[in-house]
């Protein structure tokens, strides 16, 4: 029922979007989801100052924000709205309604305009695993065992509720140390959807086209295209090893004794 009510009003919207100005808002709300005005996200990241970009990559830019209200937010601001930004947009709203977990990455809300469509999640205080997982503290790694232990586990729990606790199950597609973020705790946080895809129960896979990261992407969906739970264990298997070694799962070799994809290594 949701999905399909998300899509009818969709398709609504794309209608009034030619009579829309650039600036003006869509005035809709989504369930427990907050309708942000573009001005209002505009003004928590300085007018989307270069300073405040936590990370960007092929579907947009990731801002720090303060609300008016103190809040800390990162407002994801997606890339050609009109095709792979609406599309990631859609799949993301979408999943909302499917995936409730403390290890997976709540959305706060949405903006949506004749331009833009943004998406507004919780700060995470300390960044991605990726971020971390190399970085040193005082000669020591910022993430000691025990941190990465917690890391590990989180991950796989918000995996599994994805897996085996949702109907239809949800396959992300895109696991990988970046897409782990970690708040204020180190607890691990599953995000980015924007690859997502359902999978009915009865099937066994969904067949795209391929999509992800070198390095994280199972041989077998790369040959196929078919992607089911077993790609995103695959990509946790990656994660897992990175964890232990701590190198990037595609190096140059520049830093560091080996080079080529961690997979590889013996």
């Amino acid at each position: 029922i949701f999905v399909l009510f998300f899509v009818c009003w969709l398709n609504y919207c794309r209608w009034r979007l030619p009579f829309a100005s650039s600036d003006q808002d869509l005035e809709m709300e989504l369930g427990h989801l907050k309708h942000f005005s573009f001005h209002g996200l505009q003004s928590a990241t300085d007018n989307f100052n270069s300073k405040n970009i936590l990370g960007q990559g092929g579907f947009g830019v990731v801002y720090k924000g303060c609300l008016r209200n103190g809040t800390l937010v990162a407002v994801k601001r997606l890339k050609d709205p009109d095709v792979t930004g609406e599309v990631q947009f859609q799949t993301e709203l979408e999943l909302i309604g499917l995936a409730v977990h403390r290890n997976l990455l709540r959305l706060y809300g949405f903006c949506m305009t004749s331009k833009e469509r943004l998406l507004v999640y919780p700060y995470m205080p300390n960044g991605s695993v990726a971020d971390r997982l190399r970085e040193y503290h005082h000669g020591k790694p910022c993430l000691d065992w025990s941190k990465r232990m917690q890391i590990a586990i989180g991950a796989a729990r918000g995996l599994l509720y994805l897996h085996e606790q949702c109907n239809p199950k949800i396959i992300h597609r895109d696991v990988k140390a970046a897409n782990i973020l970690l708040d204020g705790s180190f607890e691990a946080v599953v995000g980015d959807f924007g690859l997502a895809k359902l999978l009915d129960r009865q099937d066994s896979h969904v067949t795209t086209a391929v999509r992800g990261t070198v390095g994280h992407i199972a041989p077998e969906y790369l040959s196929t295209g078919q992607s089911s739970e077993k790609t995103d264990v695959y990509g946790f298997g990656i994660l897992l090893l990175e964890l232990i070694t701590g190198p990037k799962t595609l190096s140059n070799g520049h830093g560091q004794s080996q080079k080529g994809m961690i997979i590889d290594w013996g």
